[in-house]
């Protein structure tokens, strides 16, 4: 009796210590748990480390630690969406995840996810255009072949930021790297609106002149007689205003002037006018009418 007696004492306070832990640890835990759980989503991308250490840190495991930067992103942000629709329901740290993104993309300039993400959450999810597109620059110096990139940047200048001549520039580019017939037309497009129509017409035709697919160049070659005829309305809009001093109200009152031998025709079907501030448009904005199915 006296010896089960001293082997329960023996253990007694082992296993009070044991337990002991285990009630502290839930002390701990709990706590630590809950306000992992609710802090701010700020604390939680942290804090990241010059790209010259994280580029010793990494060693040979570049691409590896940059997808675990990007992972972090897309983690994060997933976190700040609410469950109804999508929406961001906390305001997203921005510069932390500009941080990782541009992290991830100098120890690894050819990973598209980062691009991708720039383009489909920064863009559209929380308006940071430019941060997009200044990302979006970056790859273009490594990804030279990708038309991507260009394509994108060119989108969100047209459309988001209204910079026509930037979305030109990056239009002219993907279509380059492309190919693609409807890069070209936007580029076209987009130097036309923003007035520099001269230099849309010397796009579009050296565009045309190395057009190997006949369907292409009769694109090309549609739009260029479109910016042709909008051109010569324009030298006479311009030349009316210098002998009176006062814009055309119409593109009739060039033909009755003297200042047009004749209307010229839209190739799109359209008809040429002159919007209130002097500018040369068209009814068809330089595109065929979709038809309507039967």
């Amino acid at each position: 009796m006296a010896a089960a007696s001293r082997g329960w004492r023996r253990l007694a306070r082992p296993l009070a210590v044991t337990l002991l832990l285990v009630v502290c640890y839930g002390a701990i835990i709990t706590p630590f748990a809950s306000y992992m759980r609710n802090k701010p989503f700020v604390e939680k991308l942290g804090t990241l480390p010059r790209v010259e250490v994280l580029r010793a840190i990494a060693a040979d495991q570049k691409q590896v630690v940059a997808e675990g930067l990007i992972l972090d992103v897309l983690m994060y942000f997933g976190g700040l969406l609410g469950k109804e629709k999508g929406k961001v329901v906390v305001p997203p740290d921005f510069q932390a995840m500009s941080r990782l993104l541009h992290g991830a993309v100098q120890l690894d300039p050819y990973n598209m996810d980062a691009y991708y993400f720039a383009q489909a959450i920064l863009v559209w999810d929380v308006d940071q255009v430019k941060l997009a597109n200044n990302l979006l620059d970056y790859g273009m110096k490594y990804r030279s072949w990708d038309w991507y990139l260009p394509f994108f940047a060119g989108f969100n200048y047209g459309y988001f930021l209204k910079d026509y001549p930037q979305a030109a520039k990056y239009y002219m580019k993907a279509g380059e790297l492309s190919g693609n017939e409807l890069f070209i037309n936007l580029a076209g497009r987009y130097l036309n609106e923003s007035g520099q129509n001269d230099l849309a017409i010397a796009y579009l035709k050296t565009m045309a002149k190395g057009a190997k697919n006949k369907v292409m160049w009769e694109s090309l070659t549609t739009r260029l007689k479109a910016l042709e005829a909008m051109r010569a309305i324009g030298t006479a809009r311009d030349a009316f205003h210098n002998a009176t001093g006062r814009l055309p109200s119409s593109v009739q009152q060039l033909l009755y002037a003297g200042y047009l031998q004749e209307i010229p025709k839209d190739p799109y079907g359209g008809t040429f006018y002159l919007a209130a501030d002097g500018t040369v448009k068209t009814t068809s904005n330089l595109a065929y009418p979709v038809k309507k199915k039967q």
